[in-house]
């Protein structure tokens, strides 16, 4: 099963950046962002496109240019997630093959994301907008939109996404924090699947 799970590696290092890949991939998840202000990203992103092969998706969070897009492009990167709605960025993703995955709060964002072309919407932090906002943004996007819950979400609140209609969700530090262990990040991440699993599959 492909889960909708993104995990956000915000801090990783690029030594850590082979171990870590390979632990996710492990328990099952498949796409990962490094957000542009951690420690040399684009250093660690290479890394992970090499060893991630075919079995993740790789790519960068907090992507504000399109300069970045087209470094991203020439290392392998495979998704860009920004934290708005910036129409160049979305438009220079699409435009050189990758996946485009902006940050919204309101139907205008979110309109204007996927006018320019957007993959899907990361709905940014989710925590504030609550369920029942989303409820209400929700209503008004064409069918079959992709939708993600990033901020203050994790395996005790799947379920209530889930059961909402998200399509998925960006954990960033219920998964990794610098500093943490590779087992440490592979029991988390576990944890993250086995409640993903159970939400998506009930």
């Amino acid at each position: 099963m492909s889960r909708e799970i993104i995990a956000i590696l915000r801090g990783i290092t690029p030594n850590e950046a082979v171990d870590v890949t390979e632990a996710l991939i492990d328990a099952g998840i498949s796409k990962i962002e490094v957000p542009l202000n951690s420690p040399e990203p684009f250093d660690s992103i290479a890394k992970m496109v090499e060893v991630a092969g075919d079995n993740a998706l790789v790519g960068a969070g907090t992507v504000l240019n399109t300069a970045d897009v087209a470094r991203l492009k020439s290392i392998g990167a495979q998704m860009v997630i920004s934290p708005d709605a910036n129409t160049e960025v979305i438009m220079a993703s699409k435009a050189s093959g990758m996946l485009s995955f902006p940050g919204v709060f309101t139907p205008t964002e979110a309109f204007a994301a996927l006018r320019a072309g957007a993959d899907g919407l990361k709905f940014f932090p989710a925590f504030k907008l609550g369920i029942d906002g989303y409820n209400g943004v929700k209503v008004v996007l064409p069918k079959g939109t992709k939708t993600y819950a990033v901020g203050g979400v994790g395996p005790d609140n799947f379920a209530e996404w889930q059961a909402a209609g998200i399509t998925g969700f960006g954990i960033g530090s219920n998964l990794y924090k610098p500093g943490l262990s590779v087992a440490e990040i592979a029991a988390r991440a576990n944890d993250m699947v086995a409640a993903y699993d159970a939400a998506f599959s009930a």
